[in-house]
């Protein structure tokens, strides 16, 4: 069984892309939205991934990922519900953690969210100057909210 713990906050600023090791281009779209069980698409530039994930406790939910054929996954995208999300995603080091920070695009563009995964409720990490408000219980942040 798998656990996603995640944490979310708003972005204040661009220094994470000087921090960055890398980037993906993401679309993705959601054949559920449901609470208590999310079904995501998502292209990530030469991949495509179905996810199944389960509804949030605190910070911590189910989440099962599987790799799917790139051509499969861009046909579900046209099953998924609107609005399909198109995001950057940047790959950013930080005290031994790593930080996914996405930039939104289309009628999203602005939106800056940082996310840190965490191996347990209780770890502790350092915060990052470019690193805002926590939004982690805020659904209106959740991908699939928005």
């Amino acid at each position: 069984m798998a656990f996603e713990i995640e944490h979310k906050y708003l972005v204040i600023n661009d220094d994470y892309k000087a921090l960055s090791y890398d980037s993906h281009h993401i679309i993705q779209g959601y054949l559920s939205r449901e609470p208590e069980r999310t079904v995501r698409v998502r292209i990530k530039d030469d991949d495509a991934f179905l996810t199944v994930k389960g509804k949030t406790f605190g910070s911590s939910r189910l989440e099962f990922e599987y790799q799917i054929p790139k051509e499969d996954g861009i046909k579900m995208l046209e099953l998924c519900t609107q609005p399909i999300l198109e995001k950057k995603r940047y790959i950013v080091p930080f005290n031994g953690h790593i930080w996914e920070v996405d930039e939104f695009m289309g009628d999203k563009k602005g939106l800056v969210i940082a996310e840190i995964e965490l191996k347990s409720e209780d770890e502790t990490y350092t915060i990052p100057g470019f690193v805002g408000e926590n939004v982690t219980g805020d659904t209106k942040y959740y991908n699939s909210s928005l």
